[in-house]
Parts: C-alpha cells; structure tokens; sequence
C-alpha cells in the first residue's frame, strides 16, 4: 500500500464479490465485479434494489462491455444473485465500452429502460456509426500532428477489438435522460445525480444520502487517477480544466461517504481522495511548466515527462492524449502558446505570463 492509500479507508478489507455473486455492502446496495481483457484488469457494477414500473427488481448500474465472457458472468448473476426477481431497468454512469457494452443485450434481454445522460448516449451512437476505417485514419491524423510516428501504435488504432463499435456493437434505440441535480427515486432511497466533466463528455456520479453511499463511477477512484484525454474527435477540447472543476461537486458530501468506484475497492475517505487527484495533477502541470522553461514541447515529448513508464501501443495513445489535456489546460490558461513546426507538429511554448516571476 502506497502513502496516499493509507489516507484511505477499504471497510471491507480484501474481500471481493466471488464470481458470478454479488456482495451486499450497505440495504438494498451489492456490488459485482467483472474481469477486462486491458491492462486495467477490471470493473465494478452494482445491483441496487429497486421498483419501477410497479414492479420488485433491480437496478444494474454499469453493465462491462459486450464479450462472450461479460454476457456468461451476467448469466450467473441473474442464475444466483437476483433472489427470484428482474432487472427492472439498467443505468450507464457514462458511455465508455467497460460501462456501456452490454447495455443492448442487458436492456433487450430483460425489456427494460436505459438511463444516462442525452450527451453520453449520442456521443456513443456517434461512434457507433462512425466506420472503423474513418475513425482510425483521423486518430493516425490527430496523432502524427502531434509528433507520434511509431508504426506499431498506428497499427493498433486500426485493431478491430479496440474499437469502440467492438466493444460497443449496438445501444438502445430509446432511453432515459438523466441529469445533474436530478433526483431518482431507486427502490426506498433517493439517488442524486451528479455530472462530471472530462473524462467522459457527460458522467453522472449517484449520491444517497440515506445510505451515505456515492457511486463515483470513474469521476473519483481510489488507486489510479482517471484518465483525461484530448480526442482526434474534439481536438480543442480543455478536459482537464472540466474535470478538476467537476471534483469540486462533492465538496457537500459528508466525510465518511461510502465511495464506490468502478475501479479498486470501495473506500471511505473521499476528500482526502479528492485533494490527492487534484495535486496529481497539479504537480503534472509543475514538471511540464519546468520542461517547458528549456524547450518547447510536442505532446509526445510532453508525454514522456509524464510517463516514464514502458507503455504498450494502446496506452501509449490514452498517455498522450493525457499529455496534451495538460498542455491544452495551460495553453487556455493562457500560459503557453501553440504553433506548428516545419514538420507540422504542434508545439508550445512559454508566454510571459508563465514566466513572470
């Protein structure tokens, strides 16, 4: 255990759900967890008991993504954990494949609803329909532009089973919108929602007050920072500033909630969770500010100050899209400028606001 990890709390210890069982964690809340074929091994989902529609059942919020494997360990679920009841709806907390895969087979299998937020769920059609081919030729665009030129991580951008469509091959034609400060009424309790920024276009967090349990789905995790990219498909885009914004939503939650993140184990201590993601990410900011003072940077020269770790083809393309979202914070901030080389790469520089003593 690190030293932020002892800031924490895991009231359970290591105990983990069994395969195919769910885990009862506080009235009515359960938690499951289902293997990934990544580096990031797994994912967390909840069964949470509900009625809608006039009918005893459940809630799963999150569903894996769409596998062979995933659709099996489900079917035990349903086999042994249901208690005799249905699916009364399922609800995505944002649209990446590890939450959203499964949502058509879920949805259809048990007739029910799909709730998440309008921008996740057509952000995901989007890509959906989006050919692999068109995808992948603008991400070799948007990373070369950038200074990227290993073949083999082109090579992956084009591998079928990284593909959103893959992992995601249909959604839902209907569902349910949800929305920051909404409240849903999930069997006895009331669930808030709480959209977060940046690392998903649209996430939405649920807090119980009752319970004092908040899913934090990936907004808050408590051994690894999210992942906080800039896309070939929004370019310009700020995420890092929305996501640290976003952290300051659960500034009103009490100390001791219950925190359960879709990666790790559930935990208490949610804003000493907090202030760590937040000089994380600050002290990321300091490094390329201090690179930035002897040279300029690329965000794949960025990107190997940041991560000096050995990283595969596909986390070589999450590493520097982080590093750029971290360019891009300063650069809005209008700290550093960007320009394009001889070559066409961008690169950014100092301005004298980052330079004034």
């Amino acid at each position: 255990m690190n030293l932020l990890e002892k800031e924490l709390t895991y009231p359970l210890g290591d105990t983990l759900p069994e395969t195919g069982k769910k885990l009862e964690l506080n009235p009515g809340v359960y938690w499951i967890r289902m293997a990934l074929p990544f580096a990031l091994n797994h994912i967390n989902l909840w069964l949470l008991r509900d009625h809608f529609n006039g009918v005893d059942g459940w809630c799963i919020v999150d569903c894996c993504l769409d596998s062979p494997d995933s659709r099996a360990h489900w079917e035990q679920i349903f086999d042994h954990s249901l208690e005799g009841l249905p699916v009364v709806r399922v609800l995505a907390t944002h649209m990446h494949p590890d939450h959203l895969g499964l949502a058509h087979w879920l949805c259809k299998r048990w007739q029910v609803p799909l709730f998440i937020s309008a921008t996740d769920y057509h952000t995901a059609r989007t890509l959906v329909a989006t050919p692999d081919e068109r995808h992948s030729d603008q991400a070799v665009a948007f990373f070369k532009a950038h200074g990227l030129v290993d073949p083999v991580v082109f090579e992956a951008l084009g591998d079928r089973k990284l593909q959103f469509g893959y992992m995601v091959p249909t959604l839902p034609s209907q569902f349910v919108r949800i929305m920051d400060t909404q409240v849903l009424r999930i069997g006895d309790n009331d669930w808030h929602c709480i959209s977060g920024y940046g690392h998903a276009p649209e996430h939405i967090a649920l807090h119980c007050p009752a319970l004092n349990v908040l899913i934090s789905g990936d907004m808050v995790l408590p051994r690894i920072s999210s992942n906080i990219s800039v896309y070939d498909s929004e370019p310009l885009a700020d995420p890092l500033r929305l996501f640290l914004s976003s952290l300051t939503r659960y500034a009103h939650l009490p100390a001791d909630c219950l925190t359960l993140p879709s990666h790790g184990k559930p935990f208490t201590g949610l804003h000493q969770r907090i202030a760590q993601l937040m000089d994380h990410h600050d002290n990321r900011l300091q490094e390329l500010k201090a690179a930035l003072t002897a040279n300029n940077l690329s965000a794949l020269e960025a990107m190997a100050i940041l991560f000096t770790r050995q990283l595969d083809a596909h986390q070589t393309t999450f590493a520097i899209g982080e590093a750029l979202a971290h360019l891009h914070y300063l650069w809005f901030g209008r700290q550093i400028e960007r320009y394009q080389d001889d070559q066409h790469i961008y690169r950014f520089k100092p301005t004298a606001a980052m330079t004034r003593p």
